[in-house]
């Protein structure tokens, strides 16, 4: 028997020394009153989930990622998203929005809270950076990477959070 097969029917328990361990998050996030902001709650090799807030504005550059399909789901506030031939969706509370890898779109807050969004990014090309966007214009360019915690320069917080 292979050692892959006696580890799926023998797990190893999630303190042991060499077991793959499960990873714990919370869904919290600082409220915002102007920029935003972005923080990596859990991060695999294919898999990464993210907090997102925006006071106002949002990703307002139309874009696709061409090495990951991604998902944006509201957990607070409302958006607007735009797809590349005017198209329009809005989403409340418990909405979401798949997004195939190549898709071009871009979106907006359109609430007076701040829009909180929770996003999954999958990889779908392993040798490629995951979070490369091709522009308005065919423009390729990296933002940032799948684990970084991003402050707008424009922050401003308010008191409060969100629980999820």
């Amino acid at each position: 028997m292979s050692s892959q097969i006696e580890a799926a029917t023998n797990p190893a328990p999630w303190d042991g020394g060499d077991a793959v361990k499960p990873e714990f998050f919370r869904m919290r996030a600082q409220l915002l009153d102007q920029g935003n902001t972005e923080t990596p709650l859990a991060v695999g090799d294919h898999l990464w989930l993210k907090i997102k807030v925006y006071a106002k504005g949002g990703e307002n550059k139309l874009h696709a990622h061409p090495y990951q399909d991604h998902s944006f789901i509201v957990l607070s506030g409302r958006a607007r998203f735009h797809g590349p031939r005017g198209e329009t969706k809005e989403l409340a509370t418990n909405d979401g929005i798949f997004l195939p890898k190549g898709c071009f779109y871009w979106f907006e807050t359109i609430s007076e809270e701040p829009l909180v969004l929770l996003r999954a990014g999958a990889t779908v090309a392993e040798d490629k950076h995951p979070d490369m966007r091709i522009m308005d214009g065919d423009q390729w360019k990296v933002r940032r990477g799948r684990g970084e915690t991003y402050i707008s320069s424009d922050v401003k917080y308010r008191d409060g959070a969100f629980y999820g």
